[in-house]
């Protein structure tokens, strides 16, 4: 089992490059950044953790920036997305960003999507994506961002993203760069299987075959999904989000159901004094040494 560690990264807390060298110091594989550009308001679009927005929310830097300042603190950890609004983002702008990013830190990047679920935020980024067809756009908007990563004259054609022959450089370091797919809902898990290269849900919004809140039934109905497509079921990883502190016996239950990577949330995603994080890290220390 590997672990990672999503960092809210706002201004305050600590430094996403010193955050990243203590992460892969203490042993981690991966650093995993969100994005929200902005928030609008009032506040419309229910949050789906329930309750208030949390402060974090609208105080996150931008994560290719924070990343890159994060590769050069650091040597092998992996820098991820966590996740990347990509519809919100001009395909070739965002290629090109992404690309960057992994050539320059040798092929370490991970960029994790979502559909989002704010849809005042998806209409100011992009009005001509009608919030209800944000999955269909965003399987555009991978397979355009794949075509300019991978060919040589690179060009692109679909519903809500199309761009005429390019040359489109830097090309990633890693030939292409791995999509992690964050949708844990039924619709989401079958975007997921279709065409993600990496599965990232987070734990407790997992759905089962009827509906059900259920890890168990949303990983068994993920890896059948993945097999229905013609695809083998263990060469995508899958790297689950958990708002719960590690145990053993659930890392267990975990590693059975074929999780290859467990990323542990912050206490919370509020604005928060840096030392805060550390102090977390230090409590689930023990248990991350007795799997990693």
């Amino acid at each position: 089992m590997e672990f990672g560690y999503l960092h809210v990264n706002h201004l305050g807390s600590r430094p996403p490059a010193e955050m990243a060298k203590e992460l892969e110091d203490r042993g981690f594989d991966s650093m995993w950044v969100p994005e929200h550009s902005h928030i609008p308001t009032p506040i419309v679009s229910p949050y789906p953790g329930g309750g208030e927005l949390p402060s974090g929310y609208w105080h996150m830097m931008d994560p290719f920036v924070s990343l890159a300042m994060a590769a050069q603190a650091t040597s092998t950890i992996k820098l991820a997305t966590g996740i990347c609004l990509v519809l919100e983002h001009e395909v070739l702008d965002l290629a090109k960003t992404v690309a960057t990013l992994d050539a320059l830190s040798g092929g370490r990047v991970i960029l994790g999507i979502g559909v989002g679920w704010n849809e005042e935020e998806l209409a100011n980024a992009r009005p001509d994506v009608p919030f209800k067809k944000r999955f269909s756009a965003t399987r555009d908007r991978v397979a355009a961002l794949r075509a300019a990563w991978t060919q040589d004259v690179s060009s692109y054609e679909g519903t809500y993203d199309s761009y005429s022959p390019s040359l489109v450089f830097p090309k990633p370091a890693q030939g292409s760069v791995p999509i992690a797919m964050g949708q844990a809902g039924p619709v989401g898990i079958k975007h997921s299987a279709e065409y993600a290269d990496e599965w990232c849900p987070i734990d407790m919004s997992l759905a089962g075959v009827s509906g059900e809140q259920s890890v168990e039934g949303g990983v068994e109905l993920f890896r059948r999904l993945v097999a229905e497509g013609g695809r083998d079921p263990d060469s995508i990883p899958i790297s689950m989000f958990t708002w719960r502190r590690p145990k053993p016996e659930r890392i267990e239950k975990l590693i059975e159901l074929g999780v290859s990577r467990l990323v542990l949330t912050p206490a919370s995603m509020r604005i928060e004094d840096p030392d805060t994080s550390l102090a977390f890290l230090d409590e689930c220390q023990p248990v991350i040494d007795e799997f990693k």
